[in-house]
């Protein structure tokens, strides 16, 4: 029953990535009016399932029992792992704050180490560094190919008309690359954990994964490519070009390392670069640098706490850390409120 409950979430958590992330990599194709919605979420499905297919066996390895022992995972606590991750996307959702799945699952596999103290802390090093550097090369590799784009013979040659439709071709080619490596890094979200658990072996994992992907990515991405395309459509299809091909090369470089990164932390680092290239510091707003920052540190923290809480409660059934953590919540929020309160009678006391 329990194995069968883990299949069921694993593959619902799927379809969720698919309508989230995945969807959202044919938004400048779509955007840009190249294709139609029903043509961009097709072509996404098809690539998005040969990426989890062919290239996702890398990081599901490193989801399985890469960042803690295979050992670690039992059906009980692959189940915890991929309901919290799923219910942090969902309580994300709710309240409009935009996680990465990949870190929001390495955030809960973290939580189930940190029960039996079997983290690989070596690999973990590895795989938050790149989340620190896969950003900045993306924001350093736009602005490099937007500075390419201002040269004289480029800008001459795409103002001709012959342009158009060799830039419209790509700008599709490299949405469905994009949408191929998103297939090849978040499928191991999905189903990492329960290949961990040897509830499904490498191989069934990645092809069931990778059909659910497709699915989510098909039946339930309208909304999301809709407001994706919607964004973009200020952006020029070379500059689109410039972004899906940054991202998809970035993101397809990791999953053959077997590193699950975040991929929408990584092409707002493209459109960051490509607005810097174009209008300077102006867009680098402080604004938009502490969301991103907040999103790196929120988006694993909160998963594994819940993780680490679910296990302690239901399999260890030890309640003594829930209370210390209780205890810090607490501490923690009486301090941001005196510090608050401190502030607000200093602004006073200046005004009078």
């Amino acid at each position: 029953m329990l194995t069968i409950m883990a299949i069921t979430i694993g593959l619902f958590f799927a379809m969720n990535i698919g309508a989230s992330g995945a969807a959202a990599s044919m938004g400048i194709a779509y955007g840009s009016g190249v294709v139609k919605k029903t043509i961009a979420l097709l072509l996404c499905g098809v690539a998005v399932f040969f990426g989890a297919w062919l290239g996702g066996g890398e990081v599901v390895k490193t989801m399985g029992s890469g960042i803690v022992p295979s050992s670690t995972f039992t059906v009980n606590i692959s189940l915890i792992v991929i309901t919290t991750a799923a219910l942090s996307l969902f309580l994300a959702n709710i309240f409009g704050i935009p996680l990465s799945t990949s870190e929001v699952t390495v955030g809960s596999v973290v939580g189930a180490g940190m029960v039996y103290q079997s983290i690989y802390l070596g690999k973990l090093v590895w795989i938050v560094s790149f989340w620190l550097i896969t950003p900045i090369l993306a924001f350093s590799i736009a602005i490099a190919a937007a500075t390419l784009l201002k040269q004289r013979w480029i800008k001459k040659w795409l103002e001709a008309p012959k342009a158009v439709p060799f830039l419209s071709v790509l700008v599709v080619l490299l949405g469905m690359f994009e949408a191929f490596s998103a297939g090849m890094n978040n499928v191991a979200n999905a189903v990492g954990p329960l290949v961990g658990a040897s509830i499904l072996s490498i191989e069934s994992g990645i092809f069931w994964g990778g059909l659910f992907v497709a699915l989510g990515a098909l039946l339930l991405g309208h909304r999301v490519i809709e407001t994706n395309g919607k964004k973009i459509t200020t952006l020029k299809l070379e500059e689109g070009c410039v972004i899906s091909g940054t991202g998809a090369t970035i993101v397809t470089g990791a999953s053959m390392l077997g590193i699950p990164v975040p991929l929408t932390q990584i092409t707002t680092s493209s459109i960051i670069g490509i607005g810097f290239a174009k209008h300077g510091m102006a867009v680098l707003k402080k604004d938009i640098v502490v969301q991103m920052l907040t999103v790196w540190i929120v988006s694993p923290v909160i998963s594994m706490v819940l993780s680490y809480t679910l296990i302690q409660l239901f399999i260890e059934q030890n309640v003594y850390p829930i209370i210390a953590m209780v205890g810090v919540l607490i501490s923690v929020f009486g301090v941001l409120s005196l510090l608050k309160r401190a502030t607000v009678r200093e602004l006073n006391f200046r005004r009078d």
